[in-house]
């Protein structure tokens, strides 16, 4: 005579995984439209200065940077300890500034070249001269648009 046994259960059925494939190619695409890869490698310290009143910039795609300050510590060596003034990923002088404005205006469509904006990333510890030669360098180029990087202060409050 045959026994009967009952069926061991074989524990929890697996997990489907038929929509995984388009989970991970909704994230992937989630995240390469969401992500900005920083075009520039600053060589000087940015320590921005602290502000209450500030604003933030609307369309980013139009502000072009000028950093100012010294040199990082990796690059006190060869360059010294004086403040530099970066456009792009080279350290160049005030009269390089110009030639600068103009090329990064040339790279706009030509409805959004007269909306530029140039953003000025100084450190605390800049002279005001050189922000000054900047300055002027920028109204010989006609680049009238203007904005100071710099962090929120805490609040007293």
């Amino acid at each position: 005579m045959a026994k009967i046994r009952k069926k061991k259960s074989s524990g929890s059925p697996g997990i489907n995984t038929a929509s995984l494939p388009d989970i991970v190619f909704m994230l992937l695409f989630f995240f390469m439209v969401a992500t900005t890869m920083r075009e520039v490698t600053l060589k000087v310290k940015n320590n921005t200065p602290q502000a209450t009143e500030i604003e933030k910039l609307t369309k980013k795609s139009l502000v072009t940077f000028i950093y100012v300050g010294p040199p990082t510590s990796q690059l006190q060596g060869e360059f010294g300890t004086s403040t530099r003034i970066q456009l792009n990923d080279a350290f160049k002088t005030k009269d390089d500034v110009r030639m600068f404005i103009e090329t990064e205006r040339a790279k706009l469509r030509q409805n959004d070249q007269s909306k530029m904006i140039v953003s000025i990333k100084s450190d605390v510890e800049s002279k005001m001269g050189i922000i000054s030669d900047i300055k002027q360098e920028l109204r010989k180029a006609n680049a009238l648009k203007l904005s100071y990087s710099v962090k929120k202060a805490e609040s007293a409050f």
